[in-house]
């Protein structure tokens, strides 16, 4: 019984300290975000003479990069409610779902960069502009690991099934994304709509 509840208690122990750095990790990428949402709101009157926010955001294009965002954390929440209830192709299928949006997410924002770029709107343009590249592309270049951390839980799903091992680190890809979502609406509402509007 003893030896058993050792065994019990050093399986669960890695666990745990992977739960740790993910949450230290985590909290990391807070202080990150909250860097450059400092900085860019520090330099959002530095244009130098070059276009503002109001001259170059089109508030409708971000609408649909934020709805795909938005819908890819819901059906992210579908793949976590699959994965409670052990049915193993509801996990695989939301997990797809969730990746397509998360794909869509990243071609809009892309076409953004690309357009701006054409325009003359680049990051040497003026801080403001620096500022919106650094922080808009961190948070895209986080979604687009997100979506390569959800091929792999795809291939994990797939060849392992939902077992407690897989499922943990589900959770803490559910975490993750769940806080790219967040990150998300705040860049909406200070880049985008203040800008728009301010």
């Amino acid at each position: 019984m003893s030896h058993g509840a050792n065994t019990v208690h050093g399986a669960s122990r890695p666990d745990t300290i992977v739960n740790f750095g993910f949450w230290v990790y985590l909290m990391s990428d807070v202080i990150l975000f909250s860097m450059l949402f400092t900085m860019f709101v520090v330099v959002s009157d530095n244009t130098f003479g070059g276009p503002d926010g109001a001259e170059l955001f089109k508030l409708r294009d971000v609408f649909f990069e934020t709805m795909a965002l938005l819908f890819s954390s819901i059906t992210f929440g579908f793949a976590m409610l699959s994965m409670h209830a052990k049915h193993k192709g509801g996990v695989l299928l939301w997990l797809l779902v969730t990746f397509i949006f998360g794909v869509l997410f990243v071609t809009l924002e892309l076409h953004e960069f690309y357009e701006l770029i054409h325009e003359g709107a680049t990051p040497q343009t003026s801080a403001f502009l620096s500022a919106f590249f650094t922080l808009v592309g961190t948070h895209g270049t986080h979604v687009t690991f997100g979506l390569i951390w959800i091929l792999v839980m795809v291939g994990q799903v797939a060849f392992k099934g939902v077992t407690p091992p897989v499922a943990s680190r589900l959770f803490r890809l559910a975490l993750f994304w769940h806080f790219l979502d967040i990150v998300w609406i705040a860049v909406f509402s200070t880049v985008y709509l203040s800008g728009v509007m301010g």
